[in-house]
């Protein structure tokens, strides 16, 4: 009997064609987040915990997804090994201790042209990342040493904070955070996305002419169904004997 296998590698990717990540380069999280629709779009979304190192930085790419072996980041550097230009390593190290991205690896990545790094999971040496500016983004910080000795996967899926990733998906990651956009969907969310990017510079002249958020939402119908009372006296000069009325009975 064989046998089995400590770890599995899988080189080659069904990936989201280049101009398409060019495009998605131009598209906020927030607009390709809406593309994709209130439920689809929670889904693809990572928490709240997924941060980026120093703002101001956006990214797009093709999911490399890394799962290692708990506390160990050698399979980060395969992945590095067969990564390039236009590639996102996924890494789901599931928020363990061993950092799995720090400044050695940053000025690599730089070199090969790879186009930023997610960790669910820690990642060390921040002062030098963020002197960088290299774009990374990851739930946890901490100097803990990582094993390179431990067997997992490449280009396998993935569950990273809780968004399901697929080898070849879009990843795409601002200060908002980071979501992924399944590869199929890839073309219609960036072109839905372009879409609402052009929408939002119409609305910001509007209101550079005058307009208000009320009337650009057109929010007057659904706030009167509400039925709120409006006072037109402040909170403490109206009659307060309507507040105090059956008071002691």
């Amino acid at each position: 009997m064989s046998k089995p296998a400590a770890g599995e590698v899988f080189i080659r990717t069904r990936r989201v064609d280049d101009t398409i990540i060019e495009r998605a380069r131009e598209c906020w999280v927030s607009d390709l987040h809406e593309a994709l629709g209130p439920i689809d779009g929670r889904m693809a979304t990572m928490s709240e915990r997924m941060r980026p190192l120093a703002l101001g930085i956006r990214m797009a790419g093709v999911a490399i997804t890394v799962r290692p072996a708990p506390g160990d980041n050698l399979f980060l550097h395969r992945a590095l090994k067969s990564a390039g230009r236009n590639d996102v390593l996924v890494v789901a190290a599931a928020g363990e201790a061993g950092a799995q991205w720090g400044y050695l690896a940053a000025l690599y990545a730089q070199r090969i042209g790879l186009a930023g790094v997610i960790v669910h999971g820690t990642i060390r040496d921040v002062d030098q990342l963020a002197e960088m500016r290299y774009p990374v983004w990851a739930t946890a910080i901490s100097p803990a040493h990582p094993e390179k000795k431990g067997a997992g996967a490449l280009n396998v899926p993935v569950v990273c904070d809780g968004v399901l990733v697929h080898p070849g998906d879009l990843v795409v990651a601002d200060g908002d955070g980071v979501i992924v956009v399944p590869r199929k969907r890839a073309r219609a969310a960036v072109e839905t996305c372009g879409r609402r990017s052009v929408a939002e510079e119409e609305a910001a002249k509007r209101i550079a002419a005058g307009a208000t958020l009320w009337e650009l939402h057109d929010l007057e119908d659904a706030y009167a169904r509400l039925g709120i009372v409006e006072h037109g006296v402040g909170w403490d000069e109206q009659d307060r004997d309507a507040f105090t009325e059956g008071e002691g009975a």
